[in-house]
């Protein structure tokens, strides 16, 4: 059955996956990139189910029957795992706002993530990194020290690129930042990397700014708020000075704090917070490393090792 809005019909599933974006939009305060990839997921189910349906909501076999589809696509299992998360969510929601009487979406299997073990780099790749940009140029010392600060803390690149200057304490040492969900943390951010960013903030945030006014604490060589893909941009070029060349990425920085936070010492709840996981599940992708750690313990410290 066809809803029509003036001239145009809408599908049951159209105008439901409408209700759930703005709802994911006004209600939990999602950030662009989530409801984009909400919007992309939920607009290959409408496409595989309403020639189907007739545009109705899809019952619990045609679902198993679409993510079943899904694994011929030599999708990744994260890919999956995410398309599975959207469509629980949108049904959960369909069933909360009454146009549901039963989430279908119950016996759906998740494919296994835990398996895939983060890209990082070791200590030395990760020097050469940092130390690569010209910081002797604006643009070089400001790419330093969103470098510094990114590794010094693990944050997402879209958190990083949304600082604000309200959002660092030079003087506490430490990092507001604002998560998935609008959440708010605090990061503590160590000395080297406070030190980069007040140098960045004195001798060359004024320059890139060109006499512009801006809230945003890192900026573009035209003045603007830095954006993903400037960032990704300046991450491959120094990465290229560095010898880096294959799967570098905002993200494999945050692996590589996350890495070596553990290899230091650090517990699975501290990384979980620094993180800004909501789920520990999440953080225990990188057990790897403790797994690594007991294997070393184990090999200096048994007699029979």
């Amino acid at each position: 059955m066809m809803m029509r809005t003036g001239s145009t019909a809408v599908s049951p599933i159209s105008s439901g996956i409408r209700g759930f974006i703005t709802f994911c939009r006004m209600e939990k305060g999602l950030s662009r990139n989530s409801l984009e990839a909400y919007g992309r997921d939920l607009e290959d189910l409408r496409s595989y189910a309403e020639p189907l349906t007739g545009g109705i909501l899809p019952d619990a076999e045609l679902l198993n029957t679409y993510v079943n589809q899904l694994y011929t696509k030599n999708l990744s299992s994260r890919s999956i795992a995410r398309h599975l998360s959207s469509i629980r969510s949108f049904f959960s929601f369909m069933v909360t706002e009454d146009k549901l009487a039963e989430d279908p979406t119950g016996h759906l299997s998740s494919p296994k993530t835990w398996t895939t073990i983060p890209k990082f780099l070791n200590r030395t790749q990760i020097e050469s990194l940092i130390a690569a940009p010209d910081v002797t140029r604006p643009v070089g010392l400001r790419d330093r020290a969103m470098l510094e600060l990114l590794y010094a803390t693990g944050i997402r690149v879209t958190e990083l690129i949304n600082l604000q200057l309200s959002s660092v304490d030079v003087g506490m040492g430490l990092l507001r930042v604002t998560g998935k969900g609008n959440k708010q943390r605090i990061v503590p951010v160590n000395a080297v990397a406070l030190a980069m960013v007040w140098r960045y903030l004195e001798e060359a945030r004024p320059v890139l700014l060109k006499k512009k006014q801006s809230s945003c604490l890192f900026i573009t060589g035209r003045g603007a708020g830095m954006t993903r893909q400037a960032f990704w941009a300046a991450i491959k070029l120094n990465g290229r000075k560095a010898g880096i060349f294959h799967n570098l990425s905002p993200h494999v920085l945050r692996h590589t704090f996350a890495t070596h936070l553990l290899e230091g010492g650090a517990d699975l709840r501290s990384l979980q917070e620094m993180l800004g996981h909501a789920d520990l599940a999440t953080t225990e992708i990188y057990t790897h490393v403790v797994r690594t750690r007991l294997r070393d313990t184990l090999d200096k410290h048994h007699p029979r090792a």
